[in-house]
């Protein structure tokens, strides 16, 4: 489904972060897909073609996707209902951590290494990567402190890995 008229090449992460910023203008394209089970995060492809992957996320409290890569890919998320938390590892010290409300946005390359989390109830965010995903890195920490990095499908849903809830 080409409804978006999006150039025939990979975005960079200011395209991306205009990209989600412009889909939120445009809720007739998306809010069809909202809901909330409770239970599991929803989530639902929007849009997917060789350059780029644009999805939609809905978030209850506690909602977290654990520590993760975007392999090759750049990304961008614009959240459009309540609030999710970014956090972001750093060695021999707490993660750096903001909360993104509704209405803010943010971009990040391939080299980028986070987890998000749902900060209330039921938020929602828009999300585009490029190229599109394949594949995923989600780390763990084994008892020892030695990272680990396991390499998933981007159509998993993303949770924190048994092994280890922290970096």
């Amino acid at each position: 489904m080409k409804w978006l008229s999006l150039p025939s090449r990979n975005l960079d992460r200011a395209e991306l972060q205009a990209l989600v910023d412009d889909l939120a203008a445009d809720p007739e394209r998306w809010h069809g897909h909202v809901a909330f089970s409770g239970q599991n995060r929803h989530y639902v492809s929007l849009h997917r073609d060789e350059y780029v992957d644009v999805w939609l996320l809905c978030w209850e409290h506690g909602d977290d996707t654990g520590w993760h890569d975007h392999d090759i890919s750049s990304g961008a998320v614009r959240v459009v209902r309540g609030a999710v938390r970014e956090s972001s590892p750093r060695i021999g010290g707490d993660p750096v951590s903001r909360v993104v409300d509704a209405g803010a946005s943010f971009s990040f390359g391939p080299e980028h290494i986070h987890r998000l989390a749902g900060e209330n109830e039921q938020a929602v965010s828009l999300h585009a990567y490029s190229p599109p995903l394949w594949r995923l890195g989600q780390y763990s920490v084994d008892p020892d402190g030695v990272m680990r990095r396991e390499s998933v499908s981007y159509a998993d849903e993303l949770r924190p890995l048994e092994a280890g809830q922290a970096a």
